[in-house]
């Protein structure tokens, strides 16, 4: 798949996944915003990734830790050479944070399905409810690469010194006003201070993608960032309310429109917005 994206060979067809659904050299990991979705059916032969549970430090706020991420590859089947292929529902929002969880452990060898399982669902294509089993594998993961990740000083260092950088709020306008404080259902993600980080441009996450939950040309989505000034010469941070919509954004920056400087504040609104003297806007 090209289409003229910087890195065409992070996504794969709907298409490319039926055809390498026993490739034994693949693995196909399901990661859902729902984490019940998994159960009710999902495609032949991925496996589940739960965000909360598989992906975060259950204790601290943090993702899990080198080992953890090793262990999590090896019960999978997953190697270092194994080719990774993240799908999930909502547009891929959590397939899209999967992968910079990897890629967060130095994994390279990965794709994001296009346009998900909604798109999987809509083309008729098979699912089953049978969990498969893989033979143990051996993983040795990188340290963790904080060149795509910021952290509140960052945050901060770009709000004194905004010349040559950008962030983006890719939240919903309401929530980017300070109008919706409190995300219906998501009791994980409050926060006491409503509206936005200060210098931050409101682009939200799903202005990327198409109806069908593919993600929208290079020229739609050039034209959507540098109409805000996010532009590939800056130092660019995204954010949201815990880094899993940011995680999109960093996506379609940073591989499909190939800008070099881009991270994912994780800490994003549910720190900023309980922070002690942090400044915000409304």
């Amino acid at each position: 798949m090209s289409n003229g994206y910087a890195h065409p060979e992070v996504l794969v067809s709907t298409q490319w996944v039926a055809d390498h659904l026993n490739d034994p050299n693949v693995r196909i990991a399901e990661c859902d915003e729902d984490v019940l979705l998994y159960e009710t059916g999902h495609i032949p032969n991925a496996v589940k990734l739960d965000w909360h549970t598989d992906l975060q430090n259950r204790v601290i706020r943090d993702f899990i830790s080198k080992a953890e991420f090793e262990e999590l590859c090896a019960k999978h089947g997953i190697s270092n050479d194994t080719f990774v292929v993240f799908y999930g529902d909502r547009n891929n929002w959590y397939a899209c944070y999967s992968f910079w969880l990897f890629r967060l452990y130095g994994h390279e060898r990965m794709a994001v399905m296009d346009g998900g399982r909604q798109k999987w669902i809509d083309e008729g294509r098979p699912l089953t409810t049978e969990v498969p089993s893989f033979p143990r594998a051996h993983y040795v993961a990188k340290e963790e690469d904080d060149s795509i990740r910021a952290f509140r000083d960052d945050v901060l260092q770009h709000i004194k010194n905004p010349n040559g950088k950008a962030l983006v709020d890719v939240r919903s306008p309401q929530e980017y006003s300070g109008e919706l404080l409190h995300m219906p259902n998501y009791p994980q993600e409050g926060a006491q201070r409503g509206g936005h980080i200060p210098t931050a441009k409101n682009i939200p996450w799903a202005r990327a993608a198409r109806e069908d939950g593919t993600f929208k040309s290079p020229e739609e989505l050039r034209a959507l960032y540098e109409a805000e000034g996010i532009t590939p010469d800056k130092d660019i941070i995204a954010y949201c309310r815990i880094g899993e919509r940011s995680s999109h954004t960093w996506f379609v920056l940073t591989y499909l429109l190939g800008y070099p400087q881009v991270r994912n504040y994780d800490g994003s609104w549910t720190e900023w917005g309980n922070l002690v003297r942090a400044p915000i806007e409304r």
